[in-house]
This record gives structure tokens, sequence and C-alpha cells, in this order.
């Protein structure tokens, strides 16, 4: 990951996750990535529905130009592009494995724009819909960018599937008699 509050995030759910695959939706707090609330959304997992935004933070949707709340989160994405990401949150979502993208935008004007997107996975709890969260990141600041209109034209140029590092438990080996052994995990 390259940008900073991406390296954050997952800093973040990595740690809310524990020993498990994935966080549940619950541990994450809001409060304790506050700085980043802006940038943060929440999709709901519907191919049907283009895994429709359920939350979007402010800067997410001024540089998109309109509540994403309830839009398809792959319309945004161009072409081949769509296909890819409708792929890769099957994998974040299905597979729990966290993603992070690298995505080239335009502006109605025509001015590019570079982003980083991460995609993390929820942990699936019985009789709840499966959904994931991720981040949006702008690469560089858009001092003006806005100025020439909305983002749109989502084209993915790069993407990488993140397995976290399992959680590995320290152990005490005692020998409680002969050929008996007794081993406590630590943590």
């Amino acid at each position: 990951m390259k940008h900073p509050a991406n390296r954050e995030f997952f800093a973040y759910w990595n740690e809310q996750r524990g020993e498990d695959i994935a966080p549940d939706r619950s541990a994450m707090a809001p409060d304790a990535v506050r700085h980043l609330l802006g940038d943060i959304f929440v999709l709901g997992y519907d191919l049907a529905k283009g895994y429709p935004v359920r939350v979007a933070g402010t800067r997410m949707c001024a540089l998109l130009g309109s509540d994403l709340k309830g839009r398809s989160f792959t319309d945004l994405f161009s072409g081949d592009s769509r296909r890819n990401i409708e792929d890769i949150l099957v994998i974040v979502a299905e597979e729990s494995l966290a993603t992070v993208a690298g995505v080239t935008a335009s502006t109605s004007g025509g001015v590019p724009a570079h982003l980083e997107l991460l995609l993390l996975p929820f942990s699936a709890r019985a009789h709840t819909p499966l959904s994931l969260t991720g981040l949006l990141a702008p690469m560089t600041p858009h001092p003006g960018v806005l100025d020439h209109g909305a983002l749109g034209d989502f084209h993915l140029t790069s993407w990488r599937h993140i397995e976290p590092e399992p959680r590995r438990r320290a152990l005490r080996k005692w020998e409680m008699a002969r050929g008996f052994m007794v081993y406590e995990g630590l943590r």
C-alpha cells in the first residue's frame, strides 16, 4: 500500500480481527478512525445491485460529486474494469482477502486523477448479509481538480490481494509426568 491512510486503516482492521480471518463489523469503531471517515465506505454484497454503497464518507462523495448511498459501486468503473472489480469484490467478501488497487479516474473536463482503493472484508455472520469496507484515497492532493468536474470513469490499473500474517501463539511446554506433556498456549 502506498497511501498512508490505507496503511493506517488496514492496520486498524488487522488489529480488530484478532485471531479471526476478518473482524466483525461491530468491532470497527468509528471513533478509532475518525480522521479517516471521510474516505471510508461500506458496500453491501449484492452482485445484482452492483454492490450498493451503504455508507460513504464526505470526501469520497465530494470527489465523485454526489452522495453515493444506494448507488452501485461497480457502476463507477468502465469497461473491463467493471468486470474486474466485480471479481475482486467476490474474492474480498467470499474468500476474506484484503485487496489494494490502483485506480485512475478523470473529471468531466478530462483531468486525470490517480487513487488507491483498499477493500477489506467483514466476517460472515449467520443470518446477516455479507458486507465489506474500504477506503478510496487520492494519491496526490487535488487542488483545483474538482474545478474541472467530479471524478468518474474509473479504471483499474493494478491490484493485489493481501494475506495478513497469521497470528501465532507462543507455546509453553510442561512435562507433567514421564511421557505426558501439556502445551499451554500464550498470547
